[in-house]
This record gives structure tokens, C-alpha cells and sequence, in this order.
């Protein structure tokens, strides 16, 4: 995984981003501030078939900018763009972003852009992607499940407690669940997990491995529980 951290960068850390590989092609979870340096340092340039993103808050999407500089003026120039996959509205909401940081067809010009809708499966990369809205605050979030012939992976992308997390992750190989909280928060409005709530949610879900990530340095994790880390491969 290029990176991990919440939406304070850990000392040294990237934001999130998820590189999942299989025989057919290679995808990308979120793409935040430092994951495109993190996967310079491993080839001259990200060789990526699809990009999904999971909401629109900047730590999980800001490196889309400087991706979509080295495609215009850099060293991506002559590589066929990945498939950037967004919420729904999202292509309006990366024109808006592009009329203040370049031009309004900044993201267009340099990425194949499509739009997921909820509880819809899509194909790309070799991988067949189920989004499950999941909440976070007001904002649209949508977590993740990632299928081939021999696997199954779930990431929760930002969230609050809900019943859908359990359902996205029923049966997975590998449960990627957000731990941002210290405690378990008030009922209400909810953004994120406290380690115990994401612990639940993987019990609910019968997954066979639960790896919490999106969590501050500052707080120590349980014995007993594996965490994301930057660099870090996984086999699923």
C-alpha cells in the first residue's frame, strides 16, 4: 500500500492509497496527498489501469493534481491514461476543481473519467468493484469490495459505524478497516471508527483478516491487531 494515514499525515506518511494487483491489472484505492511519490520511488511513473476514488475529502483524492500535472506538462505525457473511477456527481465536482487549481477540463484531459453508482458492480482492471455508501459525516462515502476468480477484498474507506460495513466485508479475505477514533463517539451524525467499532465490524463480517488502517501514530493499537503501514505488500 502506498499509504495510510489519517487525514493528518503519520511522521513520514502518505494518505490513503491502496495498489490491489492481480493477473489481469492493477487498481488504486483513493489517491491521497504522497501516494503518487510513494509509487514514484518503485517505478518512474504509476502503470495503473484504474483509479478509484472513495470520496472527496482531500486525503483521499488531492494527489489526483499533481497526477494529472505530470500527464499534462511531465513525465506521464505519452502513457495511455488509468480509468478514474468517482462517486456519483464526481465529474462535476472535478471540473469545479479544476476551474480554480487550471482549467476546467484538467481531469477530463488527462484521466479516462467514469462514474460508479451505489450498490452497482463495475469491471476494470480485471477486478469486479462493488461501492457501498457508507457514512461519513453529510459526505458521500462509498467503501469498497474487490472480487477476481481467487479473492475477495474489502476496504471501508472513511465511516462511521453502519451495518454495511459488515455486509461489504461478509466472507473477505482481507477486511481494510479504517480505526480513526481513540473512543467510540456519541450517536449521531459519524465520520469515522474507534478500533473496537471496527473490531465489531470485522467479527460481524466473518472476514478472514482485518488489517485497520487510517489511524494517527499517536494512539497505540491493541495487542492483537495487525495495521496498515506504508510500503507494506500484502498476498490475499
Amino acid at each position: 500500500m502506498a499509504g495510510c494515514s489519517p487525514a493528518w499525515p503519520n511522521p513520514g506518511g502518505a494518505q490513503s492509497g491502496y495498489v490491489v494487483e492481480g493477473e489481469s491489472g492493477r487498481l488504486l484505492l483513493d489517491c491521497g496527498p504522497g501516494v503518487l511519490p510513494q509509487l514514484r520511488v518503485r517505478e518512474g511513473w504509476p502503470r495503473l489501469d484504474a483509479i478509484a476514488i472513495s470520496h472527496f475529502h482531500l486525503d483521499h483524492w488531492g494527489d489526483l493534481v499533481p497526477w494529472a500535472w505530470g500527464v499534462m506538462f511531465g513525465p506521464a505525457a505519452d502513457l495511455d491514461p488509468p480509468e478514474l473511477w468517482l462517486p456519483p456527481g464526481g465529474t462535476e465536482q472535478l471540473r469545479a476543481f479544476g476551474r480554480s487549481f487550471g482549467t476546467e477540463a484538467m481531469f477530463e484531459e488527462t484521466f479516462s473519467i467514469r462514474e460508479y453508482a451505489d450498490a452497482v458492480a463495475f469491471e476494470t482492471a480485471g477486478f469486479e468493484i462493488t461501492p457501498a455508501r457508507v457514512p461519513h459525516y453529510g459526505l458521500l462515502s462509498f467503501g469498497f469490495r474487490v472480487t477476481d476468480s481467487h479473492a475477495a477484498l474489502a476496504y471501508s474507506a472513511d465511516s462511521g459505524p453502519a451495518d454495511a460495513l459488515s455486509e461489504l466485508a461478509s466472507d473477505a479475505d482481507l477486511f481494510i478497516c479504517e480505526a480513526t477514533l481513540a473512543e467510540s463517539g456519541e450517536e449521531g451524525a459519524r465520520g469515522h471508527l474507534s478500533l473496537e467499532e471496527a473490531a465489531a465490524a470485522f467479527d460481524a463480517s466473518g472476514a478472514r483478516r482485518l488489517l485497520v488502517t487510517h489511524r494517527p501514530a499517536e494512539l497505540p493499537l491493541a495487542a492483537g491487531f495487525e495495521q496498515a503501514r506504508d510500503g507494506m505488500e500484502l498476498e490475499v
